[in-house]
This record gives structure tokens, C-alpha cells and sequence, in this order.
């Protein structure tokens, strides 16, 4: 045998053995159907109204504000020509009168353990600012005008630890347009309540272009999109109760859950309190479950709904149910107005650390996402899926012993995305389209 024929050999070789010790040095990583079994409980955490770019934007590696200045999407008014300046803010002196046409540090004026106004988040609104994928309306169509082109400084957040160490999803998207009560009631339904004999007071009117003439909770066919309270109670004392919304019949992942034998309870901040007579910080529009006629007072749903501290204690004693949906209370949910960025976000890492550092840990998966943008600017156009939205990106970390580590992932999720990844984990019978068609984080997890 040639010296040439030998060297070849002994390359082949080398090659052959070289691959076998890599494959046995790399874990091997299983198939994410496979996977998910091993993830044993899910916790929701869900926080309230900031977009991708509000809280994220300056996040590193991130489609944030750097894509966003590219873009240039200067806010125009209603004649569609540019602000020489945003318009003024109104309700908070903190602000300059004088802020560029652009986005803008809020930290630098108002610091993120301080509050700010409030900011417009309705669905004709939502799809107004978007303006057709320009995205340049988010000034003119909101109570809080320039407001909305503000941004946080990212890596001092409290949860920008847990996003940095995890998964940061930068594609996720809420499901539909607008504000807290539609997407709270999505998230456990992919569905839109109807009220076809609603109060005509309450109705929006829409000319023959679709343009909003006048807002209102129920659109004209009798569908409510924008917040209603309903008329289970709990519900505010001395509510008018013709404008509570009847009982929703359509089924949710409670339902699904039940059927199947999978343990599940949704934890609100203040509900022993609202059930007591003494609401407190407790938000009505929060409790998406209040809304269906199987959760009523006296029903065996109702043994579902729970209160946070609840939650905190099942976490510390390892005694969590499968599927947790957890719901921080006004004044610690981060929703502008009522309450401020940093303290809302430092309760979040507590119940976090519960989860991680409980017994259950070893075994759970995190999320923790924003249930709407809260009105604030984000430059990425929603994709259209259908007459509900999806609405604006919105922040969501994926955490736990299953995320990938120090990962941005963008593939294309929405909040219904958490319904599809409880349908693939437990077998569950998908709600509706929306769900059935959702991505599941297949690519925000890793299994071996």
C-alpha cells in the first residue's frame, strides 16, 4: 500500500473517531413533542400594558429600538403630516413641552419606581395607531399623546436579569387588538364574547370605511372588545347591572383542563379580598374566568379562582397545581397610572424565585408576558391573521430549566401561543383556530 493510500486511511479514521467522541461529549437532545412531557408545571405570569419596545427596546440582539430609528416612523396628526415636535403630556409636568418627534428615554424624566399617566389601549384605537403597518398614529390617537413614544431603559429592570439568562421572545405579539379585558379573555378562550342586545349607549359606531365615528365596548354586530365587567360577581358596588356583560357559554382551557383530570387554578392578587366585599387593588376586567357561566358563584369552577397568596404558598410547599395563571393586582401589575415599572417588576421576580426555588422548580416552566401594549409605541407591523388581530408586540420570557439559555427567539408567537402549548403538553382539544394554528415555543425550548 502507497504512503499516500495510508495517509488517506489513517485521516478517514481519525475523522470516524472524532465524530463518535462529539456525539457522546453533546447531550442528546430530543424532540420537543418528547420534551414537554417532562415539564410538569406551567406558571403564567401576567403582567400588564408595555410593548416590546417600551421595556425591551435597547435590549441587545433584539429587533428594539435601533431597527425602530431605522425605520423612521415619525408620528404624524390628522392631516397625516409630521409633529415638529410630539405632542404635549398632558397630567405630568415631569415631561419637557419640547420632546423631538421621536422615542424618547422616560427615565431620564420620570424614573421607573414613579408612575405615569396612563396611556390609550382600545381596539379601534390599537388598529388607528397602527395605521395600516405606518406606525405612526401612536400620538395622535391617545390620551397620553407623546407619552406613547417612550421607552425604559432596559437593563435595569428588574426582570431584565431573567431575560437575559433565558429566553427573550422578540415576535410575540398580543392576540388581539386593544386593551386588558379582550386579551385576558382570550388567553383562556381564543374567543370574543358576544352581547347582541347590548345597551345601544355601550355600541361603537363605525361609518362605511370601517372609520370609528364613536367608541364603545360592543361593536356594531354584538361583540364586546372593549372592557365590560360582568355580571357575575364578584363586580363593582353599585354597578348599573344592565350594562354587565351576560354569562359567556363558549368553552375555555379551564374547561379543558378539567375534562381531562390536569390540575389548575388562576390567582389573582386582592381576590379574597373582592370576594369579601373589600376590592381594594382588585381589577374585574383581570379575572377573565368571572366572565363564563361555569365559574359562577356556587359552581365547581369557582373552586378554581384563587388568591395570590395562594399561589406563593403552594410554590413554597411544592404543592402547585399543573397550570398556574397568576395575576399581580393593581397597583403591582405595572399598568401605567396605577402603577410604577420597578416595584411591579421586583413583585414579579418574587414570584419567579417562588417557582424556581420551590420544591416544583426542577419541573416547571415560566412565562411571563404583558397581556397588551398599554398604548405605547412598537415599530413592528402585526402580522394579520384576522379581524381581531393580532394587536401589538408585546415582552415575553420564556424561564426555567427548559428554556434555552441567553437566547433571543423570533419566531412568530402570540398570547394564544400559551393555550397551544398547553393543548400540545396535556393532549388538550384545541379551543379554536387561533390556538390550534398558534406556535407552541418550539423554539424556546431545549430537552435532553
Amino acid at each position: 500500500m502507497s504512503l499516500q493510500r495510508i495517509f488517506i486511511l489513517l485521516l478517514v479514521v481519525f475523522a470516524i473517531s472524532s465524530c463518535g467522541t462529539s456525539r457522546k461529549a453533546q447531550p442528546y437532545a430530543i424532540s420537543f413533542d418528547q420534551g414537554i412531557r417532562q415539564i410538569n408545571h406551567v406558571v403564567i405570569i401576567y403582567m400588564e400594558n408595555h410593548s416590546f419596545d417600551n421595556l425591551y427596546g435597547e435590549f441587545k440582539g433584539a429587533n428594539g429600538i435601533e431597527n425602530a430609528r431605522k425605520g423612521n416612523f415619525v408620528q404624524v396628526d390628522e392631516n397625516g403630516q409630521p409633529y415638529k415636535y410630539l405632542p404635549e403630556i398632558p397630567r405630568n409636568n415631569s415631561f419637557p413641552t419640547n420632546l423631538p418627534n421621536e422615542l424618547f428615554n422616560i427615565d431620564q424624566y420620570v424614573p421607573a419606581d414613579k408612575k405615569t399617566p396612563d396611556v390609550t389601549h382600545r381596539f379601534y384605537h390599537n388598529q388607528m395607531q397602527i395605521n395600516g403597518g405606518k406606525m405612526n398614529k401612536f400620538a395622535l390617537y391617545n390620551n397620553s399623546k407623546g407619552l406613547a413614544m417612550g421607552y425604559y431603559n432596559t437593563e435595569k429592570l428588574p426582570l431584565y436579569p431573567f431575560a437575559k439568562q433565558y429566553t427573550l421572545c422578540d415576535n410575540f405579539f398580543q392576540s388581539v387588538f386593544g386593551g386588558s379585558y379582550f386579551n385576558h379573555v382570550y388567553l383562556i378562550s381564543a374567543a370574543v364574547p358576544v352581547w347582541p342586545n347590548a345597551p345601544e349607549s355601550m355600541v361603537a359606531k363605525v361609518d362605511a370605511d370601517g372609520k370609528l365615528v364613536k367608541d364603545g365596548a360592543i361593536t356594531p354586530d354584538g361583540y364586546a372588545v372593549n372592557t365590560v365587567i360582568s355580571k357575575d360577581k364578584p363586580y363593582p358596588p353599585k354597578s348599573d347591572t344592565a350594562r354587565l356583560l351576560p354569562p359567556q357559554t363558549m368553552p375555555t382551557i379551564g374547561d379543558r383542563m378539567s375534562e381531562k383530570g390536569v390540575s389548575w387554578a388562576w390567582y389573582s392578587e386582592g381576590w379574597d379580598d373582592a370576594v369579601a366585599g373589600r376590592p381594594n387593588n382588585f381589577a374585574y376586567n383581570h379575572e377573565p374566568f368571572l366572565y363564563f357561566a361555569k365559574y359562577a358563584e356556587g359552581t365547581e369552577g369557582r373552586t378554581h379562582l384563587k388568591d395570590q397568596n395562594d399561589f406563593i404558598k403552594a410554590a413554597n410547599e411544592g404543592t402547585l397545581p399543573a397550570v398556574s395563571f397568576v395575576k399581580p393586582g393593581g397597583g403591582n401589575d405595572e399598568h401605567p397610572g396605577g402603577s410604577a415599572v420597578f416595584p411591579s417588576e421586583q413583585g414579579a421576580v418574587k414570584l419567579i424565585n417562588a417557582v424556581l426555588n420551590g420544591p416544583n422548580g426542577k419541573d416547571a416552566l415560566v412565562i411571563l408576558t404583558y397581556d397588551e401594549f398599554g398604548g405605547f409605541f412598537d415599530h413592528v407591523n402585526p402580522p394579520v391573521i384576522d379581524r381581531w388581530g393580532p394587536g401589538s408586540r408585546i415582552p415575553a420570557i420564556i424561564i426555567g430549566p427548559f428554556a434555552k439559555k441567553g437566547f433571543v427567539d423570533s419566531s412568530q408567537y402570540e398570547t394564544v401561543s400559551i393555550l397551544s402549548f398547553i393543548e400540545h403538553r396535556w393532549g388538550l382539544e384545541p379551543l379554536a383556530e387561533r390556538d390550534k394554528n398558534a406556535n407552541p415555543f418550539r423554539n424556546a425550548l431545549i430537552f435532553k
